[in-house]
């Protein structure tokens, strides 16, 4: 029987490589895609992402971009759709995005989650992973 250790082992390497699968949605994609990671967007009331709100959609792609020369954060990586500029990674979430961004690494992220709460920081949600 094996150890709960090994089992977790095999848990946490299932997690961290992509499945391809026979059956995967289109021919070489993978049946499940490596999460980077799930933010808010900061910054909602400070750029469009209100006078864009009702274009929105989840499932929608999203840019991320470096911005290095920021004054108030040099890890600073603002999320854009279609153009416009809707916030930014969280401070507290955007070192490591900040670092592969820095070196290259291609990185996607999408809309999660559009909630009309009162509290912007809780209105969109986007998820990261590579390409």
């Amino acid at each position: 029987m094996p150890s709960a250790s090994s089992a977790r082992r095999a848990a946490a390497v299932a997690l961290i490589f992509p499945i391809f699968t026979a059956d995967a949605p289109l021919a070489g994609e993978p049946a499940v895609l490596l999460l980077v990671q799930s933010s808010p967007l900061a910054g909602y009331r400070y750029h469009d992402a209100a006078a864009v709100w009702d274009q929105l959609r989840v499932g929608e792609p999203l840019a991320l971009l470096r911005e290095p020369d920021n004054p108030y954060d040099a890890n600073a990586v603002h999320v854009e759709w279609q153009g416009r500029r809707l916030g930014y990674v969280p401070r507290r979430e955007n070192a490591a995005l900040a670092w592969a961004l820095d070196r290259g690494m291609a990185l996607h992220a999408r809309i999660t989650a559009l909630e009309p709460h009162p509290n912007p920081a809780r209105r969109i949600s986007f998820e990261v992973y590579p390409e």
